[in-house]
């Protein structure tokens, strides 16, 4: 009995799976995705050859062959298909090897679009999928929550009823190849960010763009009114989003209260522990994903009552020697860094830590900013290689008070830093507006260790 509810439960998955069997298919990368791909090919499509591959030497179940080493992208025209997982950079782009490319992604779209709502943008999607899902699990227990927030798709595919609502957080590098969009879509914003992978803005947009290139008619996308117009002959439903005094997009954020479908939301303070301007846009994204599924706004405002904060984004990691420590790691653009600044201006920043893996992307905004505010706030940077260093580069050609920078030689001696210069009473923001890439494993770690150091 127990089998035939997984085989009911998976039964779009398998229809679009079992077309794989007797084919030679090839899964790039084996970490957490990868690992999920093979587990269900081998349940859904017994009969497919499989083989995979990935940079470092790996341990496959009897049956698989592997290909391993700097090779591992060798010889791509071999197989029929190639599942790539989503933190692979294809090497080799040329048509024969890009019409053999899918993805765990495009794999899950194509069973369970119509009931999925899709979320992306440069800053901001991980808070905004999780607020999603936690206010729709509220109101329809058994949504699920997928994607990049760190569960892939095919994990939970054995959970999916017909009715079930799916949330799943798409990132650039998930969308990139993906030929299939989500029945309801999100696009946030966009930023300057991953030009290591991408090389051009114009490349990583159209990456993101995908989230809701495939969309069709009764489709609904959700999407910042400044990239509205990217989008020519769209056929669906676009929802234009705006945080503007005097906004006329659909949804307008305007001050604290969310304008959309003729509703006015009030968002008082005190009704969610999110932090920060940019997360009442956030709110209103998630306001109004949740009103075209058919909540109400009581439902709504109560889920956002017991929403908690995600780790790393704006999390108050406590108060130590006078002193109140903030751990934003998920900080990788300018904007965010000048976000958290503005968020926490009534607490009075005291020194802000800022830099790390050097990507090239465009300081000036950030510069700029940092050159106009107030002296206290922040009142010390406190600079960490390699971006760190440009941006002090940057500020001494603009005549930024040398007295007030800190240069060190990592996060360790950037938080110890922070301990003897931060004023009792006054903030102390990790917000590096740079990846972690080169010197952690990624902004996680980098939090942890930041929240490691800070208690020590």
């Amino acid at each position: 009995m127990e089998k035939k509810m997984d085989f009911d439960a998976q039964l779009p998955l398998r229809r679009v799976l079992e077309k794989l069997n007797g084919k030679k298919v090839l899964i790039m990368g084996y970490g957490r995705e990868g690992k999920a791909t093979l587990e269900k090919l081998s349940e859904l499509a017994p009969e497919a050859i499989l083989t995979v591959s990935d940079m470092k030497e790996q341990t496959l179940p009897e049956g698989v062959r592997g290909v391993f080493g700097e090779g591992y992208q060798d010889h791509l025209t071999d197989y029929d298909v190639i599942i790539k997982s989503p933190g692979i950079v294809l090497t080799d782009r040329r048509p024969e090897v890009l019409e053999r490319l899918t993805s765990q992604t495009e794999l899950f779209l194509a069973a369970y679009r119509d009931q999925t709502v899709g979320i992306t943008g440069t800053k901001g999607k991980s808070t905004t999928t999780s607020l999603i899902w936690h206010a729709l699990q509220s109101v329809y227990p058994g949504t699920l929550l997928m994607g990049n927030i760190g569960i892939p798709a095919f994990l939970q595919a054995d959970q999916i009823g017909k009715d079930t609502k799916i949330v799943y957080e798409l990132s650039c590098h998930q969308l990139e190849f993906t030929r299939v969009s989500p029945h309801i879509a999100i696009l946030l914003n966009l930023f300057e960010d991953h030009l290591d992978h991408y090389g051009t803005m114009k490349a990583y947009y159209a990456a993101k763009q995908r989230i809701a290139r495939f969309q069709k008619p009764g489709d609904v996308f959700f999407v910042n009114t400044l990239l509205k117009d990217d989008f020519p002959g769209y056929e669906g439903r676009m929802v234009s989003m705006e945080q503007a005094p005097a906004s006329e997009a659909e949804l307008a954020v305007v001050g604290r209260s969310v304008r959309f479908d003729g509703h006015t939301l009030p968002l008082p303070e005190g009704c969610t522990t999110l932090a920060g301007e940019h997360n009442l846009y956030n709110i209103g994204a998630a306001y109004g994903v949740c009103r075209t599924l058919g909540m109400s706004d009581e439902a709504f405002m109560a889920a956002l009552s017991t929403f908690s904060p995600l780790p790393h984004r704006l999390q108050r990691v406590g108060t130590f020697d006078g002193v109140t420590y903030y751990d934003d790691s998920i900080s990788t653009a300018c904007e965010t860094a000048i976000g958290g600044l503005k968020a926490l201006a009534g607490e009075g920043v005291g020194s802000i830590l800022l830099g790390g893996m050097d990507r090239g992307i465009d300081y000036d905004s950030l510069v700029d900013y940092l050159v106009a505010a107030p002296k206290d706030n922040p009142a010390f940077l406190i600079l960490m290689p390699d971006s760190g260093i440009r941006v002090a580069k940057m500020l001494r050609e603009k005549g930024f008070d040398e007295r007030r920078m800190i240069l060190t030689s990592g996060l360790a001696e950037a938080v110890q830093k922070a301990k003897e210069v931060t004023p009792k009473g006054s903030v102390c923001l990790l917000s590096p507006a740079a990846a972690s890439y080169g010197f952690f494993k990624n902004f996680e770690e980098r939090g942890d260790r930041f929240q490691e150091y800070v208690r020590g």
